[in-house]
């Protein structure tokens, strides 16, 4: 009975650690992706700097944005949020493979493409996306056919290496 009530106990008191769908909120860099909850309690040293590099290489399914990218607006979102300056928050996408297609416009993609507005927001927001050039070469990508602000690098290999050089750390998620 006594393990029961303790039992009982610990997961009322836990309850309110759980956030639903209704407590993620719009952040000021991305405001229309990227959403995210405030954590209380979290607290960050205050000269907290962060130079975060995204690997992406799984598209998007169908037309629906890509959780990938959406990740990269959110980790905007949730340091702005939790008072890091804008300046010492920095994030570049480096993408690969099949996701290459989410960087296209309208005319290589053969149609919209549903990400071209988290993409603007991204480079908006100061994000560098780029798109590996071998990637481009095998899929026909030209640098005509990628949306604003996506630039081609050499390889995603190269970016990574020049990313790292530059004091940016790989994001495992």
């Amino acid at each position: 009975m006594r393990i029961s009530i303790l039992a009982a106990a610990a997961v009322c008191l836990a309850l309110p650690a759980f956030a639903g769908p209704e407590d993620f909120i719009a952040g000021p860099r991305v405001p229309s992706f990227g959403k995210t909850a405030p954590v209380a309690g979290a607290v960050l040293p205050a000269d907290a700097h962060f130079k975060v590099a995204f690997d992406i290489s799984a598209a998007s399914e169908g037309d629906a944005v890509s959780r990938n990218l959406d990740s990269a607006a959110r980790f905007l979102n949730m340091h702005a949020l939790a008072g890091v300056p804008d300046a010492y928050v920095s994030v570049a996408i480096v993408v690969h493979g099949p996701a290459a297609m989410d960087l296209v416009n309208e005319a290589k993609r053969g149609g919209p493409n549903p990400n071209a507005p988290l993409i603007a927001e991204l480079v908006a927001a100061g994000a560098s996306i780029q798109l590996c050039g071998q990637t481009a070469a095998a899929r026909g990508i030209t640098q005509d056919d990628l949306l604003p602000g996506v630039t081609l690098s050499l390889s995603a290999m190269t970016a990574h290496a020049l990313l790292q050089q530059d004091g940016y750390t790989l994001n495992p998620f």
